[in-house]
């Protein structure tokens, strides 16, 4: 089991089972709110236990996802895809570590910043 939190402390949580290799999204909606490009794991919504969820607040952030963030520091913390209910992404940063995760790809790289590089050999990928 891993856990989690937002900057503060008004969100926390705990995974009970598997977690995905983490993907890093180059896309503008990660890059804006983030301020770099943003980096998630992904686990079944069965296997998300929200311990504290004061801060806890959803924005639909379009017509496909909404980004769970916290209200109090601004942590992001979640992205929720309306096609796939069942899974929940989770921000890897907000894990308290170790992981045992690795990147293993990278996603909407053609809309990537001018300020960095993708690392040499780097799984690249167009969508989502």
């Amino acid at each position: 089991m891993l856990s989690g939190r937002c900057e503060c402390g008004a969100v926390t949580y705990e995974v009970t089972g598997p977690l995905r290799d983490v993907v890093a999204c180059h896309c503008t909606q990660c890059r804006r709110s983030s301020g770099h490009y943003s980096a998630y794991t992904s686990a079944a919504v069965t296997d998300l236990v929200l311990t504290w969820m004061d801060g806890l607040r959803w924005y639909r952030s379009s017509e496909s996802a909404e980004r769970g963030f916290c209200a109090r520091c601004g942590s992001n913390l979640f992205w929720r895809p309306f096609a796939e209910p069942l899974r929940l992404s989770i921000a890897a940063g907000t894990l308290t570590g170790p992981t045992g995760l690795r990147i293993s790809r990278h996603i909407f790289v053609a809309d990537g910043g001018d300020y960095y590089t993708l690392p040499p050999g780097a799984a690249h990928g167009l969508g989502g």
